[in-house]
Order: C-alpha cells, then sequence, then structure tokens
C-alpha cells in the first residue's frame, strides 16, 4: 500500500485518534489480512517505514536444531526451518535461534485480499474508536452530562445524542412524572457503559441516582466543588425527598448554610432540575448516635441507642426516644422520612414513644434533650 502514513494521519484526524494507535490498528489490519488469504500459522509481522510511508508484510522464520520437535508439528512446523535446509537455501553461517525474515506482497493476492484489508482496516478502527469512548466515557460514571433528546420509545426509554455516543435515559432512571419530548436538552448523570453486539458502545444514564443529586451539589455549590464542603452520604427517595450529610474541612464555613444558600437559593435550583424534590442537609458526624440523630431531622428527638451484633459488633440498629408529638414529623408522609434516614445513616431505625412530662413545653425539653446528646459526644 503506497503512503500509508498519510492515511493514518487522515484516519487520526477524522476519528481524533492518536497516529500511533492508528498505526497499530493498519498493522493488525495487514497482519490479519495474510493470515487469511496466506496460511493463518505464519507467524506474520508488518513494519511502516517512515520514509517511504509504505507498510512491508513479512513473515518470520525461526532457525532451529534439525532434531527440534517442532517441525514434527502440522501448526509449528510453519513458524520454524531445521538449520540444515536453512545453510542450505539462505546462509551457511546461520546458527539455532537465528530469524529469518519472508516478504510477501498482499496486493499480488488480488481482490479477494483487497476486500479482506478493507474489512480489516474498517474493524480495527472501529474497536480502536470504541476502546476510546470506553476510556472517555468510563472515567464519566457518576458526573453529569447533557444532550439533546433523539425520541422517546415505546417503553418510554429516551434516547439521547451526546458528542459522539448514544445514550439512553431508562423509564426506571427517570424521575416520577417526569416526560421528555424530542429536542429537549436533558442532564442526567452517566450510570454505566454497556457494549453491545448490535448497538455497538453505548452509555446508560440515570436521573435517580444518589449520585446526579451530589454532581448538581457540585456544580451548585463552589464550596463543595473547590472541596471546602464534603458529601459524606446522600440518600432519595426520587422526586419526593432527599437527604444530604455535609462536612466542613474548614471551621469558619458552614456545610449546611454554605449548600443551602441565601434564602435557600442553591438547594431550590438543585431541587428544581430534580422535578421539585426535597432535600434536606444535615452536618454529619462520624458519632452513630449523633449522625441520626439530625438524620431523623426535622422530628426533635429525646435520645438515640444504638444496638450492635454481639459477634461482629458492627451496629444494626438504633433505637430512638421521642415524644408522641414528635412521631409523625419522625416517619413522615408514607413513611419517607424514617425510610431516608435509615438509607442514609445505614442502620434500621425504630421509634419508641416517650412520655413528655410537661405537656405545655414539650419542644423546650426536646431541645435540651437534642443538646444533652450533641454535648454528650463533644
Amino acid at each position: 500500500m503506497e503512503k500509508v502514513l498519510d492515511i493514518v494521519e487522515a484516519i487520526a484526524n477524522e476519528k481524533g485518534l492518536k497516529p500511533e494507535d492508528v498505526k497499530e490498528a493498519i498493522k493488525k489490519a495487514f497482519i490479519q489480512t495474510a493470515k487469511k488469504v496466506i496460511d493463518p500459522d505464519f507467524d506474520f509481522e508488518a513494519v511502516i517505514d517512515e520514509e517511504t510511508k509504505k507498510i512491508t508484510v513479512f513473515r518470520t522464520i525461526t532457525v532451529v536444531a534439525d532434531d527440534d520437535e517442532r517441525l514434527q508439528d502440522e501448526h509449528l512446523s510453519k513458524t520454524v526451518v531445521a538449520i540444515s535446509k536453512a545453510r542450505k537455501e539462505y546462509d551457511d553461517q546461520i546458527e539455532p535461534g537465528d530469524e529469518l525474515q519472508e516478504e510477501y506482497d498482499i496486493n499480488s493476492y488480488g481482490r479477494t485480499a483487497a476486500s479482506n484489508l478493507n474489512r480489516e482496516l474498517k474493524y480495527h478502527i472501529q474497536r480502536l474508536v470504541e476502546d476510546q469512548l470506553h476510556k472517555k466515557y468510563k472515567s464519566k460514571v457518576g458526573k453529569i452530562v447533557s444532550g439533546r433528546v433523539t425520541r422517546v420509545d415505546g417503553n418510554n426509554s429516551t434516547y439521547i445524542e451526546l458528542d459522539e455516543i448514544k445514550a439512553v435515559l431508562p423509564q426506571k432512571n427517570r424521575i416520577k412524572g417526569e416526560s421528555f419530548k424530542s429536542g429537549d436538552i436533558l442532564r442526567a448523570v452517566v450510570r454505566k457503559l454497556h457494549v453491545d453486539k448490535e448497538q455497538g458502545i453505548y452509555v446508560e444514564l440515570s436521573r435517580t441516582s444518589p449520585a446526579f443529586l451530589e454532581a448538581l451539589l457540585r456544580l451548585e455549590v463552589p464550596e463543595i466543588q473547590e472541596g471546602t464542603v464534603v458529601i459524606e452520604k446522600s440518600a432519595r427517595i426520587p422526586g419526593q425527598r432527599a437527604k444530604v450529610a455535609l462536612t466542613s474541612l474548614h471551621p469558619q464555613v458552614d456545610p449546611v448554610g454554605s449548600t443551602v444558600g441565601t434564602n435557600g437559593v442553591r438547594i431550590k435550583a438543585v431541587s428544581e432540575e430534580l422535578n421539585g424534590e426535597s432535600i434536606d442537609c444535615i452536618e454529619y458526624s462520624d458519632i452513630l448516635e449523633l449522625f441520626v440523630s439530625r438524620a431523623m431531622s426535622p422530628a426533635i428527638i429525646n435520645s438515640v441507642e444504638i444496638i450492635r451484633n454481639e459477634h461482629t459488633n458492627k451496629p444494626e440498629k438504633a433505637v430512638i426516644k421521642l415524644p408522641a408529638d414528635q412521631k409523625s414529623k419522625a416517619i413522615g408522609k408514607n413513611g419517607i422520612n424514617v425510610r431516608l434516614a435509615s438509607m442514609l445513616t445505614g442502620v434500621e431505625i425504630e421509634l419508641d414513644e416517650v412520655e413528655t412530662k410537661d405537656t405545655d413545653t414539650p419542644k423546650e425539653e426536646q431541645k435540651e434533650g437534642v443538646e444533652a446528646l450533641e454535648a454528650l459526644f463533644k
């Protein structure tokens, strides 16, 4: 093939590939073509000459002793030559272990070779493009991407056109109540990559995962983006409510206040993207009792007792004592508050009502109980 380096440069520019990778792909295409049209057992190599810009295909043959076992093997015998034969046909100074090279011209094998080479080139370049896309979007898992909706199928799966790859938002990964139509600009987080024989490589998106909420917060809150405020954990019931546990790495930065923003402007912007999902922000604590008490917000509780596994000492359940008038807040509508608190903290939560001594000032006593709990772990 004449001036193969020009072809390398053209393909690299068109596909956005590295020239070195394209060279290797072309070499593989020539080698596979040679194996198909000449002999599959031959040990072929391909070399590109930087000056002439041509590619040469040759067969490598290893010189072995006359009694070498490989000479008796039907397949291996095609990659070796006995020393006596090599000295007679090639060079009388040859020694065992030396390698001989026999050049082949693929063009001389006619249309069969040309069509095979064309298929191999397309195949190897396509694999190269897919490998590059796979690496690129593998690094985007958990990050936000945006694209234009191209269609919505009968299963309510939404198809999105990203820069150079297909993406799909399945109905299960769509927030309840959302609907999209062709032409809409959609934002979602990359959930995973798929490689399908028929569809090739494509991206699965999600708008329901906690990762989408966290990614939106990073975009909206500079302190999170800079690393001053850290999202420790998050939990969601998509489209309804979420809880986010935050830590500040700077003593003068309030993690909850900076995330919520002045008059709630930051958290409202995230909530609007999530179809009105309510978002509770709390301060994280590595003291589980305190973390559980905060996660139960807006309910005000009296105390938390952690029940641990007697063998592993791992926390299994949190027993929360709280006044009767706080129980509905603790549970939340359809049990959503206690479910989210359990998801966020990683423990089962059991609510235990206690009688308040003074029914006229229950909130004051509850507030004192929370303050006492926090003071206990300071």
